[in-house]
């Protein structure tokens, strides 16, 4: 089962930082690729919007506020992942900045291993890329 980790520092405090991304349905005030996030079933489920058409929808399996991470599984996707599980995690660093991390795991659906692999990492670069915009790095 291939996995993906991920990592990005920012020049803004753990705190602001879970409070911008931190919301099972935030995603769509950081991702360039998610244009609407909508709750159901009492906030467990989320329904991305993509920019350019598609949906995908995530369940949430566990949210830790006070450990500033989430984890979440993939129900209904176009991408090239079955069986995908993963944590968004943001830390605190002794400088005053923060860590995101974001991890998964998956099988390859219709695709390479390889291909399967790009296509998350492209996805996690791509957010921490507007958090770098949105904070000033």
């Amino acid at each position: 089962m291939p996995k993906v980790n991920m990592n990005t520092n920012l020049a803004v405090s753990a705190e602001r930082l879970w409070e911008m991304i931190g919301g099972f349905n935030a995603l769509a005030d950081w991702h360039p690729a998610i244009e609407k996030s909508e709750l159901e079933q009492d906030g467990t489920i989320r329904r991305l919007s993509l920019m350019g058409g598609g949906s995908i929808v995530e369940q949430l399996e566990k949210m830790d506020d006070d450990g500033r991470v989430y984890r979440y599984s993939i129900l209904e996707s176009p991408l090239p992942v079955a069986n995908y599980t993963a944590e968004i995690k943001v830390r605190d660093n002794e400088d005053g900045t923060s860590t995101v991390e974001w991890s998964s795991e998956f099988n390859p659906k219709d695709a390479s291993e390889v291909d399967a692999t790009k296509a998350i990492q492209d996805i996690y670069e791509a957010g921490f890329e507007n958090l770098k915009k949105m904070f000033g790095v």
